[in-house]
């Protein structure tokens, strides 16, 4: 027993000295514990990504070369709008039908299908034995219309000299009211016939040659859409093509749009629209100008026209739109464009034109209207921001920088 208390104190002696050579090493770590979680703490502040800088220094020169447009806010108006399927019609008002109303054949065709049209400039001439017996008619009406007025004037100078009967002066009267009104009932076929006045005053100096021909003129201005006759056509009466030409002027086209009876009262004539084409971000501006007090039967919608201008050409009938009619506006103080706003961090933020570049601005955006959103806060008005290629400053926000 002796024996085995000595190997116990021997084996903690041992320990002891075992513990007391690793307390230098020990020390060496500063003695302590806390050293080392602040060096754990540093440690992994240094492996941390720099945090993103607030502004982005760019001049003019990297700006224009970045392709980044800049715009001014300030307030505006913003809209609650109802979209609805539409499509592209010529104005129904913009539209002729170039007809005949007497029987020939075509002689001459001066414009054909696509050309642009002036009013009254001429399209085709046709050959007529009908208007020629018009225009004959017309003539010799005219002449013994002057022959009679000049004898009814001399046969009341005559009267008033007691030089002939008033009987005689009467009846020179009678006959020059009817030669008058003889000569009017002839003009009046000419014009029915589709002659113009101009031409009908210019018949006595025509030549001979011409009396057949009646030339047929644009009735409005704009663009031969159908031209549905060729040379040698005969046209007029007795089931033959009446119909020569179609010409549509687009400057201002409408929108005809339907709508549901559910959304019909919000609905009025003169309320703005925003059309656009499907798959095509621009949109243009339009106005209500018809809602039709009557439903489809079979759809249960409303037939509503907006008017588009279209000067420009961009709209072309048959096209298939989608209108966002403008049902509830309000004045806001601020709108910016969609295109202006970028998430970064989870938060919506513009980018604002400072003296050396651009400074990322948290916003909260507002009711959206369009390609246009209003800020709520985090902007001012007449401040200007960068409106276009904003993801290319986003991504310079991304890039690694020294701390501030």
């Amino acid at each position: 027993m002796a024996a085995r208390g000595v190997i116990i104190a021997i084996a903690f002696a041992a320990g002891v000295a075992a513990a007391w050579l690793a307390l230098p090493s020990l020390r060496g770590f500063g003695g302590s514990f806390a050293p080392s979680v602040a060096a754990t703490k540093q440690d992994a502040k240094a492996d941390a990504p720099a945090r993103k800088p607030a502004r982005i220094a760019m001049d003019d020169e990297r700006i224009k070369l970045a392709q980044i447009d800049l715009q001014p806010v300030g307030p505006s108006v913003v809209a609650k709008r109802l979209s609805v399927p539409g499509a592209i019609v010529p104005d129904a008002g913009n539209v002729a039908h170039v007809s005949v109303k007497l029987s020939g054949t075509v002689a001459e065709l001066h414009k054909n299908i696509g050309d642009e049209v002036a009013k009254d400039d001429l399209l085709a001439v046709l050959e007529s034995r009908e208007v020629a017996e018009a225009k004959s008619e017309y003539l010799t009406a005219r002449l013994a219309n002057d022959l009679q007025q000049d004898l009814t004037s001399r046969d009341k100078f005559a009267w008033e000299g007691r030089a002939v009967p008033e009987q005689q002066y009467i009846k020179s009267r009678n006959a020059a009211a009817q030669s008058a009104m003889r000569f009017s009932i002839a003009k009046q076929k000419l014009m029915a016939l589709g002659v113009q006045e101009a031409e009908i005053a210019g018949l006595p100096q025509a030549a001979d040659g011409s009396l057949r021909n009646q030339n047929i003129r644009a009735p409005i201005s704009g663009r031969i859409a159908e031209r549905k006759v060729e040379l040698g056509t005969a046209v007029g009466r007795d089931s033959l093509e009446t119909e020569l030409f179609v010409i549509v002027d687009l400057s201002r086209v409408w929108v005809e749009l339907s709508v549901s009876s559910t959304d019909l009262p919000l609905i009025k004539e003169g309320q703005f629209v925003d059309v656009a084409l499907r798959g095509v971000a621009d949109a243009a501006a339009g106005k209500i100008i018809f809602v039709s007090p009557l439903l489809d039967k079979e759809t249960r919608t409303a037939r509503v026209i907006a008017a588009l201008d279209n000067r420009n050409g961009q709209w072309r009938p048959g096209s298939f739109v989608t209108a966002a009619i403008a049902i509830e506006q309000r004045n806001v103080p601020v709108v910016a464009p969609l295109s202006a706003v970028q998430t970064v961090d989870g938060q919506k933020a513009v980018f604002v034109r400072s003296k050396d570049g651009f400074e990322k601005r948290d916003v909260v955006l507002g009711q959206r209207d369009g390609q246009n959103v209003e800020i709520v806060s985090g902007l001012a008005a007449g401040e200007t921001l960068a409106s276009s290629n904003t993801f290319s400053l986003k991504a310079e926000l991304a890039k690694p920088g020294d701390e501030d």
